[in-house]
């Protein structure tokens, strides 16, 4: 079984397609990410999910344009109520993700993440997934509060999760770093860089699963 890699954009596949892996380009945000990776493994089984692609650091995980981050655990950080000015997530309101058994929305990554971590000198660490991109310091400043250790933001990383855990596969998320997460300052961007730590990233993942698990 092919492990299966799910990228939000036909750029961040380029870098991929000569990896030996199944390649889906899903498109942007948590419901097409889910869709296109539940469909992927109803096609065909596959014994790792790698959620890949490029994406913001917050500021105290010390990442850079061009650093690489993988997941510890991928969070559906937006997954709650507002209750005036404080956010109630899912374990305040009783509420579970799946029918039968109480779930948040925090998934947990593949347990050799630590290993592909060593190999390239990656950050591992909690990895969050909005439906919208953050785009100021206040908001920034409210998400490293809620989630200390929070690498990296992206759009898709907790649907591919989500899809995963009711395949019973294991999942890991993958993310290049292109910028800070905060105000969109595009002159600071670095995808070049963040696609290249992206790929790298996923070739050692497929080589530990290879190893490990293939």
């Amino acid at each position: 079984m092919l492990p299966l890699i799910v990228v939000a954009t036909h750029a961040e596949a380029e870098r991929l397609l000569d990896l030996n892996a199944r390649v889906v380009v899903s498109g942007v945000g948590v419901v097409a990410a889910a869709l296109a990776t539940a469909k992927a493994l109803a096609e065909q089984k596959s014994g790792l999910v790698v959620s890949a692609g490029i994406g913001g650091a917050y500021s105290p995980s010390g990442l850079l344009p061009g650093d690489l981050g993988l997941s510890s655990e991928i969070v559906q950080a937006d997954l709650g109520a507002w209750d005036g000015e404080r956010f109630l997530a899912f374990d305040e309101l009783g509420l579970s993700i799946l029918p039968d058994s109480p779930h948040t929305g925090r998934f947990a990554a593949w347990n050799h993440a630590p290993e592909v971590a060593r190999r390239t000198g990656a950050r591992l660490g909690p990895m969050l997934t909005l439906n919208s991109v953050t785009g100021s310091v206040e908001a920034a400043n409210f998400l490293e509060r809620r989630f200390p250790g929070a690498l990296t933001e992206g759009m898709e990383g907790a649907g591919i999760a989500h899809a995963a855990l009711l395949a019973g596969v294991p999942v890991l998320e993958v993310r290049g770093v292109s910028n800070a997460v905060g105000p969109r300052d595009r002159a600071s961007w670095r995808i070049p860089q963040a696609l290249a730590a992206t790929r790298r990233g996923v070739a050692a993942a497929l080589e530990v699963w290879k190893e490990r698990e293939g």
